[in-house]
Parts: structure tokens; C-alpha cells; sequence
């Protein structure tokens, strides 16, 4: 039987989880990923999984009884993929916005006076990219 999208992306999202945890080195991840991808059928996918410790095999996908096609829907935005994106932009260009909030606080306590907060320009380019990632949600 062929295998969907969403299968090739639970096996490949478990083997991203096994990289995380240091079950298995990068170039076995990245065999293993190529290997997933590349799966047309559900015989290619399995053995992939199998030595990871508390892999379950991801249920496979079921053909549809109606002839019409259906437009999908998008799946919805879940809320930890929000925080993952926001994380993200957030760690990067808060981590500037801190450092050149930093260089502005000495340099004003340098001065003697305090000096135009110029660090705020960087809050636009960081709302903006935030919120495009979570506009575009999984789209990403």
C-alpha cells in the first residue's frame, strides 16, 4: 500500500525527536531522513523506526470511500508550534535587541545623559517576522 504524506512526516518527525534525545548520530539521521522522503510504500517505511526505543508505528493513513476529491484544509495552527515560532524569533533577534539595549544603557550612563532609545527600531523587523510566522502557521 502507498504511503501518504502525513506518514512520511510522523516517521520522519520521530527520527528528528530520536536526533534531539542523541539516540542516533546526524549522518544516521540524515540516511534515515533520505530513506523517509524517499518511501512510496509502507514497506519502505518501516524498519526505519524500528531499534528507537518507544516508537510506536505511526497508524497509517486510510483511503477515502467517497470518488469526489475534497479540498484539504489546512490544519490549524497549534498553540506549541506558535510558541516554537515565536521561541525562535525571539531568541535571535531578542538576543540583539538585548545586546544593543545594553550598548545604548552604557552609552547613555557614559555620557552623562540619557540618549534617544534607538535599540526600539529593532522591534519592528522582530513583530514583523513574528507575526508573518504565525500568519503562515505550518505553512512554513
Amino acid at each position: 500500500m502507498r504511503a501518504g504524506d502525513s506518514d512520511r512526516q510522523a516517521v520522519a518527525d520521530t527520527l528528528k525527536q530520536a536526533l534531539d534525545e542523541g539516540r542516533l548520530e546526524l549522518l544516521e539521521y540524515d540516511e534515515r531522513l533520505q530513506k523517509t522522503y524517499a518511501a512510496k510504500t509502507y514497506g519502505d517505511l518501516s524498519g526505519l523506526l524500528d531499534d528507537l526505543p518507544g516508537t510506536v508505528v505511526s497508524q497509517r493513513s486510510q483511503p477515502r470511500s467517497d470518488a469526489a476529491p475534497q479540498a484539504a484544509a489546512p490544519p490549524p495552527v497549534s498553540s506549541s508550534r506558535t510558541g516554537q515560532i515565536v521561541r525562535a524569533w525571539l531568541g535571535g533577534f531578542g538576543g540583539i535587541f538585548v545586546v544593543c539595549t545594553v550598548i545604548w544603557l552604557a552609552t547613555s550612563i557614559g555620557s552623562g545623559h540619557v540618549e534617544n532609545f534607538w535599540p526600539v527600531w529593532l522591534l519592528i523587523p522582530m513583530a514583523f517576522g513574528v507575526l508573518g510566522r504565525i500568519g503562515r502557521g505550518n505553512r512554513t
